[in-house]
């Protein structure tokens, strides 16, 4: 079998410069290729090929989320400081059981709200999530997108 280079993974956005300025921070890299509606990273570490494509699309469609495995807490906890660093907001899930695994992470959404995980498992568990049975919505699939609050003054004028 030929050697795999790099997993490739294409999503569409809306608005190409909000991507680009969220994706140089959370990959911590400069695009190899910019067009007018497209842009590439070429990653080493991880093997990634990751494009960008300017498209009309639907944004309930069939993607749950994407992510990277780390080696250890220790590496989540760096990944989820640098991402701090660059004003990116974070969702933190230290110790909890998704997917049969105790895992650390952190989650961050990019402008389209495609979510993006980086995680460490620590162990196996012997349950799909730390919630009640049968809810699925609290494993393998992201947080709630963060939501703008707007905050107003309330006294009497």
């Amino acid at each position: 079998m030929a050697a795999i280079k790099r997993i490739h993974v294409a999503v569409n956005c809306s608005n190409l410069d909000k991507s680009l300025a969220f994706y140089r921070s959370f990959f911590g890299a400069e695009p190899t290729k910019v067009k007018d509606n497209y842009a590439k990273f070429e990653l080493d570490n991880p093997a990634l090929h990751f494009s960008i494509n300017v498209r009309p699309f639907e944004k309930n469609g069939v993607l749950n989320h994407l992510g990277f495995q780390v080696d250890n807490t220790e590496d989540v906890l760096a990944m989820g400081e640098r991402l701090r660093q660059a004003d990116l907001l974070l969702i933190d899930e230290m110790n909890t059981t998704c997917c049969y695994a105790v895992q650390d992470k952190v989650w961050v959404y990019d402008p389209d709200v495609n979510a993006w995980e980086i995680f460490y498992t620590k162990e196996d568990s012997e349950f799909e999530s730390a919630g009640e049975a049968r809810d699925l919505s609290l494993c393998c699939a992201p947080p709630s997108a963060p939501m703008k609050i707007e905050l107003t003054n309330f006294r009497k004028m």
